[in-house]
């Protein structure tokens, strides 16, 4: 067999162990998906996807240490590859999938050093059990992560955009009609002044909401 042969062949089999790694994978997490439906959990979706894909991750590399028997620090890395690997399959762009695992590899170690709570207890998970559940356990009292205060960031920067917006062009005509002599220029001017002025303080008020509530979260 010459080179070519045996490269094909490696090839192969890599393919089929990130094939059968993402089968493992696809099958835990739609038990745990099904599980975790009936507990109704609100959170931000980011943080939702973020903290399954965490999991995952976990769940991968136990498949490659314990099951195909690789080293702790191999196996970790070919958890994230295959996890690279399973987002391109699901319809992600390779671009896209890039940068949301160098984001994912970025929290998976917390700033003292141990792994993230997701990866560590997906890569301790068991068959049939609740420990996708209990990762969202651990945040229900959270309020950074609560999907009624990503709601209302998601509202307020609606308002904000448009708010501007309207503001913006209500300055614009206001020029335009009562100082028609005004230049091009002036008239853009006044426009994004007017903006700013609303814009600024209303994303200030919203800041101070959003602390308040957080300490709220963290006295309860």
């Amino acid at each position: 067999m010459d080179n070519n042969q045996v490269n094909q062949a490696k090839s192969g089999d890599e393919t089929d162990l990130f094939n059968n790694c993402i089968q493992h994978t696809k099958a835990i997490l739609n038990e745990q998906l099904d599980q975790i439906k009936s507990k109704k959990y609100d959170f931000a979706p980011e943080f939702k996807f973020m903290t399954i894909q965490l999991y995952l991750v976990g769940v991968m590399w136990q498949f490659y240490e314990k099951q195909q028997q690789m080293a702790p620090d191999i196996a970790r890395e070919k958890a994230f590859a295959t996890l690279h690997t399973m987002m391109i399959k699901d319809g992600a762009k390779p671009k896209r999938a890039e940068k949301q695992i160098a984001f994912i590899k970025e929290m998976s170690n917390l700033k003292d050093g141990d792994e993230a709570l997701a990866i560590h207890i997906g890569y301790e998970s068991k068959p049939d059990d609740e420990s996708l559940s209990e990762i969202f356990d651990h945040y229900v009292n959270e309020p950074r992560v609560s999907g009624a205060l990503w709601r209302s960031y998601d509202r307020g920067k609606k308002i904000i955009l448009l708010g501007g917006l309207l503001v913006g062009m209500a300055a614009v005509w206001f020029v335009t009609i009562f100082i028609p002599e005004s230049s091009e220029l002036a008239i853009l001017a006044t426009g994004l002044v007017a903006a700013c002025l609303f814009i600024l303080p209303t994303f200030l008020i919203g800041l101070l909401m959003y602390r308040n509530k957080i300490k709220q979260g963290e006295r309860s």
